[in-house]
């Protein structure tokens, strides 16, 4: 158990969807990650919460509602984002893979991020939904040296660069509204594609209630 790192975020409203318009509802957003979470000095590697570096995350919001022929509602989002990280300053083990007696740091990539979702009010209660998401990540470099096995005086430097990667995400759902406060939405995220990524499965559930 332990504290990841914390974030802040601002949004502001640019345009509000009118009945009749094309314009949709568009929001621009502003979050920082705060590396609060350990990262390094660590017992293991997996005792890490933190990535140690500042991070800015710029996105903008896009909403909008359609009528099909049948009379029922598709309400479709693009969501598009992309994020800068600060350099971390590392010793010993580390979320990096770095050894005991590291000192160096590491220099996260950015990141890009597309969500495009859909959501159909199949009646009242029932609602198909699916969100088809990728992302971008680009390769990390963690730079410095460690102390050699056996006593000498030369320290060993240390360099490794993570590849770059991208994945493709779906993930369909099944929301059921018991009425217009609460809700429970049963679904599955999919690694469909990638580079550099692993294929995954991942069922989720969660229950909604607006006050």
């Amino acid at each position: 158990m332990g504290v990841g790192d914390l974030s802040a975020q601002v949004q502001y409203r640019l345009t509000q969807l009118a009945p009749g318009s094309w314009l949709p509802t568009a929001s621009l957003n502003v979050q920082e990650s705060l590396p609060v979470g350990r990262y390094d000095r660590l017992q293991r590697p997996s005792d890490g919460f933190g990535s140690g570096a500042y991070s800015t995350t710029l996105s903008s919001y896009f909403q909008s509602y359609f009528w099909l022929p049948n009379g029922r509602i598709v309400r479709a989002r693009l969501d598009l984002s992309y994020a800068i990280s600060s350099r971390a300053s590392i010793s010993d083990q580390s979320v990096y893979g770095t050894p005991l007696g590291f000192r160096g740091h590491a220099d996260p990539g950015d990141s890009a991020y597309l969500d495009l979702a859909f959501e159909y009010s199949a009646t009242r209660n029932w609602v198909a939904a699916i969100d088809i998401w990728s992302a971008w990540d680009a390769s990390t470099r963690v730079v410095g040296a460690y102390p050699p096995s056996g006593g000498g005086s030369t320290p060993v430097a240390f360099g490794s660069t993570s590849s770059a990667s991208r994945k493709l995400f779906l993930a369909p759902a099944l929301e059921y509204n018991w009425s217009s406060r609460i809700g429970v939405i049963l679904g599955v995220r999919i690694v469909a594609a990638g580079r550099n990524t692993t294929g995954l499965i991942t069922p989720a559930v969660a229950l909604s209630y607006f006050d």
